[in-house]
């Protein structure tokens, strides 16, 4: 009976630390233009949640907060859409073929703990170069790659694809920093609605604790769009979230 009840207090206390980590997380993300699904994952591996879980309640989360997101940068007309479709058109589908993909949980915790790691070492590395803002971006081969592959692992992981896209397209020089951070909510948006239907055609299902994790995802990411960058640079920014996804990405791979 004791044993009982402290097992409970237990589990409280650690959906409680899962809750205010997704919260901060969500509010990080959102200073630097994300949603936060890699770091969604991170929190969620960092406790123990398990496999089948993780993915379809990672999506949910980069629903909420891209979706919060997407809705004030399109008020304050700061979507690119015509670059948004460029992208978003091979990666739909390509997400939701990701999502119908269910690993087992030992490869899903290797690829997706390497994700995680990838994301940490863009995060760090990238630099923000000057790019001449064209008035339309066209379709290419370089889009269609970049959309459909940040698609197809939104799909298989549970990530957004916009940690992936945005340091791409600066580097490629096919859009400004300022265009890329308008194309990344309604990007990761888009990929993690169909990710989402094909994870729950697949069979899987979010985890009890959604509703707190929903709740404080997307108070993050109304405080992180508010503050912007007035109390942290993006630079801190980046590195504290590259910490939390390396963590998050060992601990993937250790399990």
């Amino acid at each position: 009976m004791v044993g009982a009840q402290l097992a409970e207090v237990g589990s409280m206390g650690i959906t409680i630390v899962v809750v205010v980590c997704i919260g901060i997380a969500s509010l990080l993300y959102a200073t630097a233009g994300q949603a936060g699904g890699t770091a969604f994952l991170a929190v969620m591996t960092l406790a123990a949640s398990p496999a089948p879980e993780m993915r379809p309640t990672a999506l949910v989360l980069n629903i909420l907060a891209g979706g919060y997101s997407t809705w004030r940068l399109h008020r304050a007309s700061a979507v690119d859409w015509p670059l948004f479709a460029t992208l978003a058109l091979p990666a739909i589908p390509a997400a939701f073929l990701g999502g119908l993909i269910v690993l087992s949980a030992r490869l899903y915790f290797l690829l997706t703990g390497l994700l995680l790691i990838v994301a940490a070492i863009i995060l760090v590395a990238k630099r923000t170069r000057k790019c001449v803002d064209e008035p339309r971006v066209e379709a290419s081969l370089a889009t269609t790659v970049i959309g459909a592959g940040a698609g197809l692992l939104s799909g298989v992981s549970g990530v957004g694809g916009g940690v992936f896209v945005a340091p791409l397209l600066i580097t490629l020089g096919i859009a400004s920093a300022r265009r890329t951070a308008g194309v990344s909510a309604p990007f990761i948006l888009a990929n993690s609605v169909v990710g989402f239907v094909g994870t729950f055609l697949a069979g899987q299902r979010v985890t009890p604790e959604v509703g707190w994790y929903a709740a404080a995802a997307i108070l993050g990411s109304i405080a992180g769009t508010a503050i912007g960058l007035r109390w942290m640079s993006e630079r801190s920014t980046r590195f504290v979230l590259a910490a939390i996804l390396l963590v998050g990405g060992l601990r993937l791979l250790s399990r």
